[in-house]
């Protein structure tokens, strides 16, 4: 099939649409879930960890609003509208927060209205571009954001989808770069560290998962999306230079659950596991 005769892509699955399908959304298509099926069947902790991923990005902006007291937030990768919206739980602390969208996918862009409607003191904005162009997103996102304030910049669950591991590390560089001091970053990137030494018995040793990140990332390129796994020093390498938020560098089930929001998924100490999660997630600010 021809690129025009499929503008939107549905006949090809698409990452955002099989991250929305993951958690519970309705804007995804056959091709999606078909790809979704397999990525379950290699690692069927998928959709819970898609959920707990969500839930670190709603503590780490209420961090970012209510705690450090950012007013402005760069959500680079945005994906499909799910509530509550990254400018949602932000204006929840920030009636007048400002927020600047992010994504490349069109079927997000027809959907842009839905990241568009926040407080009337605040100000919501969105971008078409891809984050591998550093330099485009901030041109357009000062149209919104004042740089000379702090900035939180949200990229979560998407840089592990930049294969090169120096170009990633040079995407952040990039964007954080002409940034105020105090500006935060709040990252989650795949690792297959959390896979070894789970079982499926109980027992020491025996029925150790084969399977796992490995297996995802082997069904993602088959369907034309490749993605790196990173280890936990990989990541942390996306923060060098800033001063980390305890807990720091943790599986997303760990990062301050003491700011979860209502309509997060409850969890009790121990209830997840780091192999249900799939992460390592951190968040940092940038030194004065």
């Amino acid at each position: 099939m021809e690129s025009g005769e499929d503008p939107l892509g549905q006949q090809r699955p698409h990452s955002a649409r099989m991250y929305d399908f993951y958690l519970g959304g309705r804007t995804n298509y056959p091709s999606d879930r078909r790809a979704a099926a397999k990525a379950l069947t290699a690692y069927p902790n998928a959709m819970i960890a898609s959920r707990l991923n969500r839930a670190f990005m709603h503590r780490a902006t209420r961090y970012a609003a209510e705690t450090a007291g950012i007013r402005q937030f760069l959500d680079i990768g945005t994906g499909i509208p799910t509530q509550p919206n990254l400018h949602q739980v932000a204006q929840m602390y920030r009636p007048d927060a400002r927020v600047v969208y992010v994504d490349n996918d069109p079927i997000v862009l027809n959907f842009a209205r839905a990241l568009l409607t926040g407080t009337a003191q605040g100000r919501t904005d969105y971008i078409e571009a891809d984050v591998r162009e550093p330099e485009t997103i901030l041109e357009r996102a000062r149209r919104t954001l004042d740089f000379s304030e702090p900035v939180a910049v949200s990229l979560v669950a998407l840089l592990h989808f930049v294969v090169d591991a120096e170009e990633s590390y040079g995407i952040v560089r990039s964007l954080l770069g002409p940034l105020a001091p105090g500006s935060l970053l709040a990252l989650s990137h795949i690792t297959g560290e959390h896979d070894a030494g789970e079982h499926d018995d109980g027992a020491e040793g025996e029925g150790v998962v084969e399977e796992g990140m490995a297996a995802v990332a082997r069904v993602y390129e088959k369907a034309g999306m490749p993605l790196r796994l990173a280890s936990r020093d990989e990541v942390g390498r996306f923060f060098d230079g800033l001063d980390p938020v305890e807990p720091f560098l943790v599986p997303s089930c760990d990062w301050r659950p003491d700011l979860a929001l209502d309509t997060d998924l409850p969890t009790l100490p121990g209830m997840i596991s780091p192999a249900e999660t799939g992460v390592w997630v951190g968040v940092a600010h940038k030194r004065d």
